[in-house]
């Protein structure tokens, strides 16, 4: 299963109605979870039609295995360019699996101060759960089975695919 750039774009545009929707007259921040959920929060930002303040984490140093995953190569520093307390985050990922990228992200969030309220929008919802965290905002719902995954390439043009992950001999 593979979604070009004109599909995802249409995603994107479903996505900034229901953020248009969910807010009101509150103007969200965008938080993009690095590097997948910052492209795609640069990418709504786009489709909005007053364009939100925006931000982006690298929440690595706050997951819960970091001590066996270790940092990526290309690790860029978080850029929260706006204040955070007080303010109505939109905190935007690629995919959400198993939530615990989620739940990093929102953790580093509350070092840099108190969010006036914290809403998720994801592009893909696969559906792994390990913690209790759901999309507010969701562009595209799959269910997968567990050693598949949905890998999004960028920052421009998006497009996205399933891909087979190797299952390890021992499992």
């Amino acid at each position: 299963m593979r979604w070009n750039e004109a599909e995802i774009d249409a995603r994107l545009a479903a996505m900034a109605e229901q953020v248009a929707s969910g807010y009101g007259d509150v103007s969200p921040a965008l938080v993009g979870i690095q590097s997948g959920g910052a492209w795609v929060a640069r990418a709504l930002n786009g489709k909005l039609a007053r364009p939100a303040p925006l931000g982006s984490l690298n929440a690595s140093f706050y997951r819960d295995d970091f001590d066996t995953r270790g940092l990526k190569r290309a690790v860029q520093p978080s850029d929260l360019p706006f204040d955070v307390d007080g303010a109505h985050i939109l905190l935007v990922d690629d995919v959400l699996m198993t939530g615990r990228t989620i739940r990093a992200a929102m953790n580093e969030l509350f070092d840099y101060g108190r969010p006036a309220s914290i809403r998720l929008a994801v592009l893909f919802d696969i559906g792994h759960r390990q913690l209790p965290i759901r999309p507010d905002i969701c562009g595209e719902t799959l269910a997968l089975p567990p050693h598949q995954r949905v890998e999004l390439r960028g920052p421009a043009p998006l497009v996205a695919e399933v891909i087979e992950i190797p299952v390890k001999a021992d499992e």
